[in-house]
């Protein structure tokens, strides 16, 4: 069976990740999860003192500093799962903080972030028979993807979902500030000069505000079915 690139896009909190994860699996394909290597960046920058009070990153402080980040994903052997590395540590957990989400929106802004993580994805993507998930895989990394699917839900409905990972990972947070990071992460990603988050125009859009995983499953496999002539169990 010929392999392709599918790549996935969309609003912040709209289960990308878990999406593109269950397709992966269903497909025996590789999942990679572009934000988790802007998270791991944004990381970086906390970590040495990159960002203001206000969430603003210094810029040139990160840009001089890209070629000390190596950024990898390994499977954890326990659930057969990608976790992310960032110079040969674990950073998986810390990359999913409220403090992290706060800034990774403007970090990915800045144009040499997107190069320095667009340059990996397309390295991993060589060799297809990928499933990425991000907010410009399909317009700006992989435009040539053979499938592309754009997700989004109404923000309120996107930030219980966040609010319950979070709780899940014993972190502090209240409905009303992830509600406002959610708005926030929106504007931002659409207003950004580079690459901002829009609908491809051959991307297939998927309302998941009032679908389980399994309901979104099973809308994939009728587009496998339809569209390749791929029957998934």
């Amino acid at each position: 069976m010929k392999k392709i690139i599918i790549a996935i896009d969309g609003h912040s909190s709209t289960g990308k990740s878990t999406f593109a994860k269950a397709i992966a699996a269903a497909l025996g394909y590789t999942y990679l999860d572009s934000g988790a290597l802007y998270r791991a960046v944004t990381l970086y920058a906390l970590d040495h003192g990159w960002t203001d009070p206000e969430g603003r990153p210094n810029a040139p402080a990160i840009i001089d500093h890209l070629k000390d980040i190596r950024l990898s994903f390994g499977k954890d052997p326990a659930t057969g799962l990608n976790r992310t590395f960032m110079n040969g540590k674990d950073v998986e957990e810390l990359i999913r903080s409220m403090e992290v989400s706060r800034y990774v929106s403007p970090v990915s802004e800045i144009p040499l972030v997107r190069d320095f993580v667009d340059m990996q994805l397309r390295e991993w993507g060589k060799k297809k028979g990928i499933v990425m998930d991000g907010r410009d895989i399909g317009t700006a990394v992989f435009p040539q993807a053979e499938l592309k699917i754009f997700m989004t839900a109404q923000a309120e409905i996107r930030a219980e979902r966040r609010l319950r990972e979070l709780q899940s990972k014993g972190m502090d947070a209240t409905f009303e500030e992830v509600l406002a990071n959610v708005r926030q992460r929106d504007f931002t990603d659409s207003h950004r000069e580079t690459h901002p988050l829009v609908k491809a125009p051959d991307a297939l859009l998927l309302d998941n505000g009032n679908m389980t995983v399994e309901e979104q499953l099973d809308w994939f496999k009728k587009i496998m079915e339809e569209k390749w002539d791929i029957r998934l169990k």
